[in-house]
């Protein structure tokens, strides 16, 4: 039918990938990274930014006739960013983004002001967390107050791309994905919450309109379609191709997991995030603070890097000869313990082998992600197949041990630029809506990721021996540390 583009601004750089309409192919690929800050420069902090450096950096990415032939154009970006605009559409500062931790104790008043925790995550399936844009713009009436006053509109990083790429139209919009993400629109209602823009900057202001995930944004002054949009994470669950029954697992330096689901869940505790995701569904995403950080500490511990620490692990055996490491190295998210410390228990002589150690580190982190697997699925949500992301799914110590910790089928896939992927499927599913080939409710049908399986096998009751002896000493050493109590048992 035709070409397409997706493009995926993320907190360093810009990909581009130019796809078929019909098979999903990718046909051409561009990066540029983003600009670095020049000395001297007006960004007060690293967390200031510039948002012109996102335009340079997406031309640079799309030199050579890369967009040659493409009929539409969909934009991933990272989330969590603040664009503060004046009444004129003008900056009235430097960007606010996602990673910038200035807003916590705004956050932490956030949450008190409106009565706490549940109230929060009644209102819009959240809890006001430095990085939202809520808490970025109590922070901005704190410490800017001049700025903050001379606030008329609000946007995102995707929605000021998008807005930039159709010529600053009148019309602004956002998707359901990146307004869920902001802490003042609720993914169960599916409406904004002004009242609480009001709570934390002192006034109202403008929002962009929320379209449908098929819908178009607008034409560029050149004629191409710009699909909605949405946020970073949404983007690389469209391109992945997950639906529901999947759960994905991001092992960062800290974990995330989310999953494809029918509604919105409502978590008084907070645990749950209750995002929007980019095809009408929802996203519950938990977040853990430690994943692989748990092993490059015990990596730097026995004096080898990450290969060295699964070659190590797997010369062990399942539960570490009784060691048991709750890795809650900076405090921990998921259980709720901002304060703690890990712990490491079972030490005996026959024990005090590096391979066990390395061995007690994956399973500890691979156990405390599936805890928080374990939120979901108590609260309904069906895992029937697991997707690893990030450099550390190749370890073979992780493949090895994840599908009977788990309880579900391990999905490794390929590394692929899934963000703009997912924005690619996006503007194919708009185009062919507005050519009306396609159904506004049903996406282009692209091949899913390439990737390799692992199965719990004959392994799954070792797993759960493993998983109900970790929860034994999280228990013990955190007695109730989970209200619900997600054991053992949960898992499949």
């Amino acid at each position: 039918m035709g070409i397409v583009a997706g493009l995926d601004s993320s907190s360093e750089s810009t990909r581009i990938v130019v796809c078929d309409t019909d098979t999903g192919a990718v046909l051409r690929q561009g990066y540029a990274p983003h600009p670095a800050p020049s000395p001297g420069g007006s960004a007060a902090s690293p967390y200031d930014v510039d948002p012109q450096s996102w335009l340079l950096s997406l031309g640079e990415a799309a030199e050579g006739k890369l967009l040659e032939g493409v009929q539409a154009i969909g934009v991933s970006a990272q989330g969590h960013g603040l664009l503060a605009l004046d009444a004129g559409g003008g900056l009235v500062r430097p960007a606010l983004v996602g990673n910038d931790k200035r807003a916590q104790s705004a956050a932490a008043d956030l949450t008190e002001a409106l009565g706490g925790r549940a109230a929060w995550a009644h209102a819009v399936g959240s809890v006001p967390a430095a990085t939202q844009a809520v808490a970025k713009l109590r922070w901005l009436a704190r410490t800017e107050p001049d700025a903050a006053r001379r606030v008329a509109e609000l946007m995102q990083p995707h929605d000021w791309l998008v807005w930039q790429l159709l010529g600053r139209p009148v019309r602004r919009t956002t998707d359901r994905g990146t307004a869920s993400g902001t802490g003042y629109w609720s993914a169960a209602t599916g409406s904004w919450r002004p009242d609480l823009i009001e709570l934390a900057l002192g006034h109202q202001v403008r929002l962009p309109e929320v379209i449908g995930p098929a819908e178009a944004a607008g034409h560029t002054p050149e004629g191409l379609l710009i699909s909605a949009g949405t946020g970073e994470t949404m983007a690389a669950a469209f391109g992945l191709g997950v639906g529901i029954g999947d759960a994905v697992i991001s092992l960062g330096a800290s974990g995330s997991v989310f999953s494809v689901h029918h509604e919105a869940l409502a978590d008084p505790s907070g645990t749950i995030i209750s995002y929007a995701d980019a095809t009408g569904m929802h996203l519950p995403v938990v977040h853990t603070l430690n994943a692989v950080r748990a092993l490059r500490g015990t990596a730097e511990l026995l004096s080898v890097d990450l290969e060295g620490l699964s070659a190590l692990a797997l010369k062990s055996t399942p539960g570490s000869y009784g060691l048991v490491l709750l890795p809650y190295l900076e405090g921990e998210r998921t259980p709720h313990l901002p304060h703690t410390a890990g712990t490491l228990t079972g030490l005996r002589r026959e024990s005090m082998k590096p391979e066990h150690l390395a061995r007690a580190a994956f399973e500890g982190m691979l156990c405390g992600l599936a805890d928080a697997l374990d939120v979901l699925r108590g609260r309904g949500v069906a895992v029937r197949r697991v997707f690893l992301l990030g450099p550390a799914a190749d370890l073979p110590a992780v493949r090895a041990v994840a599908p009977a910790l788990l309880g579900a089928q391990v999905v490794v896939p390929q590394p692929a630029d899934y963000a703009a992927l997912g924005a690619a499927r996006q503007a194919a599913w708009a185009l062919g809506a507005a050519h009306g080939t396609l159904s506004p409710h049903q996406p282009p049908l692209w091949p899913a990721a390439a990737s390799q399986v692992f199965e719990p096998g004959d392994e799954l009751a070792v797993g759960q021996a493993v998983r109900q002896q970790y929860v034994a000493v999280r228990e013990q050493t955190h007695p109730g540390a989970f209200e619900a109590g997600p054991g053992a048992g949960q898992m499949g």
